[in-house]
């Protein structure tokens, strides 16, 4: 930020905008007669609308009781959140033999492959995130109903911004911290006195009714959303209610398709042109 108001000495207005509130304004910014616009309406987030649960390991490796948990959460959708990228792709990849769909998304990965974690969660193709601190701030995802915290970040304010991806313009949502006895806590969190208590009986979520396409095209490429629903109606010979969110990039573009229509889709578009351009079409991976 200094960088760029140093660079431009004629800009006399300035507007800083930022979802959370920082008590004092930098230096460098001269903004000596600042304004404030607070938008929020000062009201706390009450225990209905977050609630902040506990729940005990009975052993140190917490993934079996995170599959537990899963289960009493069922069929919403739910972001895992672990202090380690290793530890991220281990519980998904012990999600995945569970036979749970799952996509995971952390700094370490190609722009692509994050690209499309994050579609897959948006659409629904998948209902259950594992992450890193990554997507704890500026996430915006309607409707996430859980955040499980099978780690816990060293710091109050990751913790806040981790919830903060719950609860969201007026919705409830619900807080999970998974923790082993003896485990050490930080100083910012005391677990429940009384635990939530989950039953052995394993009832699997219902598997995701969508499924991601991948089109290697975008707006760069003159595509927009009405070509491809167009496109997927026509060529596809899908209905309205069988294609979900599509979201198109600067050179790619992915589309929900109902999983039980998927198969047929792609069979039927495999020699089939986008706006008269060969273009590569398949689930995204």
């Amino acid at each position: 930020m200094q960088f760029i108001i140093e660079a431009l000495p004629a800009v006399k207005k300035r507007m800083l905008t930022s979802a959370t509130f920082s008590e004092t304004i930098p230096d460098f910014l001269k903004m000596e007669q600042a304004q404030t616009l607070n938008f929020l309406s000062g009201d706390a987030i009450t225990a209905e609308a977050l609630d902040i649960k506990t729940v005990l390991s009975p052993d140190k490796d917490k993934l079996e009781t995170l599959l537990q948990l899963i289960c009493y959460v069922r069929n919403t959708s739910t972001i895992i959140f672990c202090n380690h990228r290793d530890s991220v792709e281990r519980t998904s990849q012990y999600l995945t033999d569970k036979g749970l769909i799952n996509v995971f998304y952390h700094g370490g990965m190609e722009q692509q492959e994050r690209e499309v974690a994050l579609t897959k969660f948006r659409n629904t193709s998948s209902d259950i995130l594992v992450t890193t601190d990554l997507a704890s701030r500026g996430l915006d995802v309607a409707n996430i109903r859980n955040i499980i915290h099978y780690h816990l970040p060293a710091d109050e304010a990751s913790f806040t911004h981790r919830n903060g991806r719950t609860a969201r313009n007026g919705a409830t949502g619900n807080v999970y911290v998974i923790y082993s006895d003896g485990e050490k806590m930080p100083e910012y969190f005391t677990p429940s006195e009384t635990p939530l208590q989950l039953t052995e009986t394993l009832s699997f979520p219902d598997k995701p009714k969508w499924s991601t396409l991948y089109i290697g095209a975008g707006k760069k490429d003159k595509i927009n959303k009405i070509d491809i629903v167009g496109f997927l109606l026509q060529k596809a010979q899908l209905k309205k209610d069988e294609i979900g969110l599509i979201e198109v990039k600067d050179f790619m573009a992915f589309a929900a398709v109902r999983k039980s229509k998927i198969g047929i889709a792609l069979e039927l578009i495999k020699n089939e042109k986008i706006k008269g351009k060969k273009v590569k079409i398949t689930i995204a991976k």
